[in-house]
């Protein structure tokens, strides 16, 4: 007797071929809550959109500038069938009122533990100012919602060899405790480094397939 199909995770993702899909000015406006989703997310100024673009080969895919906290929206790019890179609005925004510094909490709060397509956050941080106030709130979230986490110490171009690796140690000594969830490595989006890495870490995210209800006969 033939053995029934069974639906598999999607290939690996096609970042090269990444596409803009839609924005969002708060969680209700997400596109549907189907697939696989990375979240990016950092301070306004760690250079999330640059690595974003950097990853791509897109320089114009994630919209960058050079005022922090200018973008204010979640935007939503296609990297294949059901796969999707989010890049988060930069929290601690520059000069942008304390009202809406807090509705932007809520709503990235609302989508870190209640999106269900959210495979794992993607935790930028400026290699010379890591583990901030910020970005230790980030990691409460993740941590309450079970969700992984993969830091990218960027800007590491900034640095010589010697002191990046030395920070990126004590970050991994930091958050040892908590290493089953936390995963850390250098970056650089000036240079186009640490893709390898990161690709590694996205691939296997978002080729998920225990994404899938198990009632449907999927595997785990």
């Amino acid at each position: 007797m033939t053995e029934p199909e069974v639906d598999k995770a999607p290939p690996r993702p096609e970042y090269r071929r990444a596409e803009f899909l839609t924005s969002a000015g708060k969680f209700a406006q997400c596109p549907p809550d189907e697939g696989w989703e990375v979240a990016f997310a950092g301070r306004s100024n760690a250079g999330k959109s640059s690595a974003i673009n950097s990853l791509t080969g897109n320089r114009k895919l994630a919209r960058t500038s050079k005022t922090p906290g200018r973008t204010q929206l979640i935007n939503f790019f296609v990297v294949g069938e059901q796969q999707r890179l989010v890049d988060l609005p930069g929290y601690g925004f520059a000069k942008v009122p304390e009202a809406v510094k807090r509705e932007w909490t809520r709503q990235l709060e609302s989508y870190l533990q209640q999106r269900q397509s959210l495979r794992g956050l993607v935790l930028l941080m400026d290699v010379r100012h890591p583990l901030q106030a910020f970005d230790q709130q980030m990691l409460g979230w993740a941590i309450a919602a079970d969700m992984p986490v993969h830091i990218l110490l960027t800007k590491a171009d900034k640095l010589k060899n010697g002191p990046a690796s030395n920070t990126l140690l004590q970050v991994r000594r930091q958050l040892q405790d908590r290493s089953d969830m936390i995963s850390v490595q250098l970056f650089s989006a000036l240079k186009h480094t640490g893709h390898k890495e990161l690709r590694k870490v996205l691939d296997a995210w978002l080729t998920d397939a225990s994404v899938y209800d198990d009632e449907e006969g999927l595997a785990e």
